[in-house]
């Protein structure tokens, strides 16, 4: 199976992953993933168990492919790529992924009381993220230092990290403010990887500092 399946290209196996991904979209409106059988994605899909099994190993590996499937598709809606050395790309990525998680948590139904989502979802945007940047990193890799594949994984989970802790924080600033601290914390990064390009100042659109609090302890002090 391809890493991502954005790769496919025979139109017979997109179609079944997409009506594969489909079910189990829909029936996690109505109740969360534990409840959910292979079975009963099948029967919403209508395709037999031995047909799901040649494309996913579980109803996990298929939330993952649905999860990064969606984040690519977002992100080709956008024409964002990643060249290794653009500023203002990194910055449609981080972008991309606050507004991903956004509408993540606002369409997951039955999700959100569901233990398994939040990893799952999480894996799957690093995992699209760090192939958007290996791509540009893996052309424009210096001879020396780390590895284009150790600064993409780095640099991807400095940027949803950096876009969780933005979510969680209550009454946090817009998106688009909060881009301007991440990128300046992920350029040096990048530009471990032979990524030579120059960070925006921390500030959103107002010119003032963002600051995101911890809302684990807001949690913990309103209780």
């Amino acid at each position: 199976m391809p890493i991502s399946d954005c790769e496919v290209r025979d139109p017979r196996v997109r179609r079944t992953r997409q009506l594969l991904q489909g079910a189990l979209r829909d029936l996690m409106q109505k109740k969360s993933l534990e409840e959910i059988s292979v079975q009963d994605i099948t029967e919403a899909a209508t395709v037999n168990r031995a047909t799901f099994y040649d494309h996913y190993t579980d109803k996990f590996a298929l939330l993952a492919a649905m999860v990064g499937g969606g984040f690519h598709k977002l992100l080709a809606e956008r024409n964002v790529t990643f060249d290794g050395s653009c500023p203002s790309a990194a910055e449609a990525i981080i972008l991309a992924a606050c507004d991903y998680l956004v509408m993540a948590h606002s369409n997951s139904g039955g999700c959100n009381c569901n233990t398994f989502f939040e990893p799952l979802m999480e894996a799957a945007v690093v995992g699209a993220i760090r192939r958007v940047l290996l791509q540009g990193l893996s052309a424009k890799s210096a001879r020396s230092g780390p590895s284009p594949e150790l600064v993409a994984t780095t640099a991807s989970w400095a940027i949803y990290g950096a876009v969780k802790e933005w979510f969680y924080t209550p009454k946090h600033p817009p998106a688009a403010e909060a881009v301007g601290p991440i990128l300046e914390l992920v350029i040096p990064i990048l530009e471990a990887g032979g990524s030579k390009s120059h960070p925006r100042p921390a500030a959103g659109a107002s010119g003032k500092s963002v600051h995101f609090r911890d809302s684990r302890k807001d949690r913990a002090a309103s209780n």
